[in-house]
């Protein structure tokens, strides 16, 4: 028997600027103005689904790595959300399928979902998402935990590098080794950055550098401040213990 698919969001707020962005609304185009509430909208209605019904959730991991013609398993879920503008635009297409199969792909207790039951969910609200750049740095900042600082590098380097075929070809693989490592993405903004990167990877991999090397130096700062003040109290304690001389 077929399995069948939900494609239907809970009425949204009246405050919900997501509220004309479900499947098969107008919405935003992702790309455009507006896009990154309706990848958000997307990318939380996928994790929901991936994380409550399993056949959702194979079906998309099924489609990793795999052109948008290898994917006929993914239409019932994805293609309700795509307006007639974004299906005149490959670019679009593939990066919705893409994001959706990289979302299926973690761990059933990776889901956004089963963290907002837990009480644990990671915040990713504002105008801008977090760039994969900002992850890398999470990553590197984990120390023994985490990716080595070259690794990270060489992978962001390697991605920034990137034709549209290529950076979807790469992309399973950078996003598998920040989950091992239990480091959050912000699929939203992977959606809009991927949908865009044709025209403007430019602006794109910039930010993703910039916000690497910036949290890189706001945690080097950190540690540094942090082995000051052990160092302090070090040395406060041992004079406290310190003989008097008589």
């Amino acid at each position: 028997m077929s399995e069948t698919v939900s494609t239907t969001l809970p009425a949204p707020r009246s405050d919900d600027s997501s509220a004309d962005t479900g499947p098969g609304g107008a919405g935003q185009n992702v790309s455009g103005s507006g896009g990154l509430q309706k990848a958000r909208a997307f990318t939380r209605w996928i994790d929901r689904r991936s994380y409550e019904d399993p056949g959702v959730r194979s079906a998309l991991r099924r489609g990793r790595g795999r052109d948008l013609d290898a994917v006929p398993f993914m239409h019932r879920i994805v293609a309700a959300w795509l307006t007639d503008e974004q299906l005149r635009d490959p670019d679009v297409q593939r990066a919705y399928y893409t994001v959706a199969s990289l979302i299926a792909a973690q761990r059933r207790d990776q889901f956004a979902a089963a963290k907002s039951e837990a009480g644990t969910g990671p915040e990713t609200e504002g105008r801008y998402g977090r760039s994969l750049g900002a992850a890398f740095a999470d990553a590197v900042a984990k120390g023994d935990a985490g990716i080595r600082e070259s690794s990270a590098e060489t992978r962001l380097n390697l991605l920034s590098r990137q034709s549209v075929a290529g950076l979807h070809r790469h992309l399973p693989g950078a996003v598998q080794q920040l989950r091992d490592k239990q480091v959050d993405v912000d699929w939203a903004q992977l959606l809009v950055d991927l949908s865009r990167w044709r025209r403007h990877c430019d602006a794109i991999k910039r930010r993703w550098l910039q916000d690497y090397y910036r949290a890189r130096q706001a945690d080097g700062y950190k540690r540094a401040r942090h082995a000051d003040e052990e160092a302090v109290a070090a040395l406060a304690g041992g004079a406290e213990h310190s003989p008097v001389g008589g």
